[in-house]
């Protein structure tokens, strides 16, 4: 539903008095509404309800820029960006490139020493917007070559998988299945080891994440502890 402004229809545990709005005043019949009169309250808010415009809009096709996609035949619901990112895409002048078949090849590594090391690198790197592409929370401090052509790779990956969407599949079992992987020791730069995880219900993601691990592990056995660590202080409960 949308309304043309704001109107407030909740239960009321106070005891709330309120006026008609001036222009639908009768002369001589100034009477005060009161909640506590359940008939008077009713008449209130039927009498509300006339002066807003309200407009049934049917089922949300949008929200916060994810579409939303409905097939009730078979019991699925989608959920794309593909309209967002898009809107990257065109942004960085990339809308037509070729799509990548992976947004991280087996092998790539980045580190610090990909970062520039004199003055011309750093001036080849002056127009490029590597900041904008990777975002605020992602940020590589000095980034060099290596990095923009990686974080132009990942463009190139969601523009060869805009059209794919989070699905979900109605389901008697709302069973919460996890997946989780470690690499060893996986940053270059400091030999800390990454953890991801992803929570799935619905046969859909709904839960995840990939982060550095906080301590640097000795064996894979401790990478592995860190990660079952990692997934139950993330874990989704509800």
């Amino acid at each position: 539903m949308d309304l043309k402004t704001a109107f407030l229809n909740g239960d009321l545990s106070e005891e709330i008095f309120m006026l008609p709005p001036e222009d639908f005043i009768e002369e001589g019949n100034d009477i005060l509404l009161a909640s506590s009169d359940e008939s008077l309250l009713h008449e209130a808010k039927s009498f509300l309800s006339m002066c807003f415009e309200m407009k049934d809009l049917g089922e949300a096709s949008y929200v916060l820029g994810i579409e939303i996609h409905r097939d009730r035949e078979k019991g699925l619901l989608g959920l794309s960006q593909k309209a967002y990112i898009e809107k990257v895409l065109k942004r960085f002048n990339m809308l037509q490139s070729n799509g990548a078949e992976v947004p991280v090849s087996k092998g790539d590594k980045l580190s610090k020493e990909d970062c520039p090391r004199n003055d011309v690198e750093r001036t080849e790197m002056k127009d490029k917007p590597y900041a904008s592409v990777v975002g605020s929370i992602m940020y590589q401090s000095d980034p060099g070559i290596a990095h923009w052509k990686a974080a132009k790779k990942v463009l190139r990956y969601v523009q060869r998988t805009k059209g794919h969407m989070l699905v979900y599949k109605r389901t008697d079992s709302l069973e919460l299945v996890g997946y989780t992987y470690s690499d060893f020791a996986g940053c270059k730069d400091t030999s800390q080891s990454t953890s991801s995880f992803v929570f799935m219900m619905g046969e859909g993601a709904v839960a995840w994440k990939s982060a550095k691990q906080p301590s640097i592990a000795t064996s894979t056995m401790f990478v592995e502890y860190l990660r079952v660590v990692m997934k139950l202080l993330h874990m989704p409960c509800g």
